[in-house]
């Protein structure tokens, strides 16, 4: 799993801001945030220095994520991790099992099993997401294939940094 990144130190952090989107029957996020989505199951992208990344609500919590379809999980810092354990949004039973992995750089190291119990994208929601909780505060988000493999097709439009998923 690929759960670091050479320039890791380079990427801006989270700020933990609480979502505006509340609407959690429908499904849908508030499409008024032009920098998040554009419509339906279309994801905008950032992309800086060629990395790619998508907002997404964990939680309750939005999110700056790297899109990685290499990375095996979806993985979280220390720090991301507990900030959803002081709001609230990630309780003692959701931490399930340690787990050791190995990085991109052939590192292996020990991370913390979690269960999200909720993660927003586009007007997909997904539910019971495993991710990997990094022993690292510098560790990037990475949006990994534990979320991708739940949707049958992913499009990615370079030329409207935009992610479809189907």
């Amino acid at each position: 799993m690929s759960c670091t990144h050479p320039d890791e130190n380079k990427y801006k952090r989270n700020k933990g801001v609480k979502s505006k989107f509340k609407d959690t029957n429908s499904g849908k996020f508030n499409s008024s945030d032009t920098n998040f989505l554009s419509n339906g199951n279309v994801l905008k992208m950032d992309v800086e220095n060629g990395v790619r990344y998508v907002w997404v609500e964990i939680n309750g919590i939005r999110l700056r994520f790297i899109f990685d379809t290499g990375a095996s999980n979806i993985c979280i810092s220390s720090v991301e991790a507990t900030m959803l354990f002081r709001q609230g949004t990630l309780k003692k039973e959701d931490v399930l099992n340690v787990e050791y992995f190995q990085d991109a750089t052939g590192k292996i190291s020990e991370g913390t099993i979690v269960n999200l119990r909720e993660i927003k994208l586009g007007n997909m929601i997904l539910n019971n997401v495993k991710a990997t909780v990094i022993n690292n505060v510098n560790a990037p988000l990475l949006l990994g294939q534990t979320v991708l493999e739940r949707f049958g097709k992913i499009e990615i439009d370079n030329f409207n940094k935009e992610i479809i998923f189907k």
